[in-house]
């Protein structure tokens, strides 16, 4: 058991992340009201069916008028509308907070609504597996890994202290970056590799006759990974692609260069260029397990989960 951080806690949207840290708050005890809020009634059903909250409601507005902390879990797209939904139902001196995946446009959707008598702390929680839904989240999904917060310039560092403990007792290494800097920064090492998974796996859908057969029969271990990815939120992925494009599309075009680059190695057969950029990107892969941001376990760790 740990300390109460908040008294009120209000969790708008119940997915994978939503419930995720409703669990968290629960185990830890760090609220002493979960509030959870969701368009869907059936969702919402089910998160009382689990035992996600203590209160349950429809209605975003009567979820936020008593909470110390707002936690805004909706695809990034639909921001703008909480937020309208919200402003005039915060408690003063309350934290809102969001855990989307692109920053510059939330903050462009929610900071104009947001009253002056509250604190506005975007979020990203740099977490998450393929599954969504409120049955899909667990301790532990945020242990280790970071979680990045953009406040904006003037926000009151008690409340961003405050925040910061919250996500650090959740097991969150904590960082605080400049929201364009942010979306540049995850459209490299997030944005872009499910746009490209979702592109292999599209292209082997359209060769059916394959798809079919072969490719779905033989997967390597290369193209279940793209797979899983692939299989992501559509909803989420869409928004994240319209809302951060002008970093994606940046990104996409540097990738577009390197893939030609290499296509040229491989047409011409200069293998010294291939040895040296394997060679590099292996480096790469084992820092990130050095970092502690992935398992050395043999295939993905997948053997060791077979053996259970």
């Amino acid at each position: 058991m740990m300390a109460q951080q908040f008294d009120t806690i209000a969790l708008i949207g119940i997915g994978l992340i939503g419930s995720s840290i409703a669990r968290e708050i629960r185990e830890k005890q760090l609220a002493a009201t979960i509030v959870v809020t969701t368009r869907s009634e059936a969702t919402l059903k089910r998160a009382g069916e689990l035992g996600l909250g203590d209160r349950y409601t429809l209605s975003t507005a009567e979820a936020v008028k008593d909470a110390d902390l707002v936690i805004v879990s909706v695809p990034v797209g639909a921001s703008g509308a909480v937020a309208t939904e919200i402003a005039a139902h915060l408690k003063p001196g309350a934290i809102v907070t969001d855990v989307g995946s692109t920053k510059g446009s939330v903050i462009a959707q929610m900071m104009p609504h947001l009253p002056k008598t509250v604190h506005f702390i975007p979020g990203h929680p740099i977490a998450g597996t393929e599954h969504s839904g409120p049955d899909a989240g667990f301790v532990g999904l945020f242990r280790g890994r970071w979680c990045i917060l953009t406040p904006p310039p003037g926000t009151d560092e008690e409340a961003v202290a405050r925040l910061r403990l919250f996500w650090e007792t959740l097991g969150s290494m904590v960082d605080e970056m400049d929201p364009e800097h942010h979306d540049k920064v995850l459209a490299i090492v997030s944005h872009l590799p499910h746009i490209i998974a979702y592109n292999i796996v599209g292209t082997a859908d359209d060769l059916e006759t394959v798809t079919e057969s072969e490719v779905i029969k033989y997967s390597a271990s290369g193209f279940r990974d793209f797979t899983r990815l692939a299989a992501s939120d559509p909803i989420m992925w869409r928004d994240v692609c319209l809302h951060n494009k002008e970093a994606i599309l940046e990104m996409l075009a540097r990738f577009s260069e390197d893939l030609a680059s290499l296509q040229r190695a491989i047409r011409w057969g200069d293998g010294d260029k291939l040895f040296d950029l394997f060679t590099r990107t292996r480096a790469i892969r084992r820092s990130i397990i050095q970092a502690g941001q992935d398992t050395a376990m043999p295939d993905f760790g997948r053997h060791a989960m077979d053996q259970k």
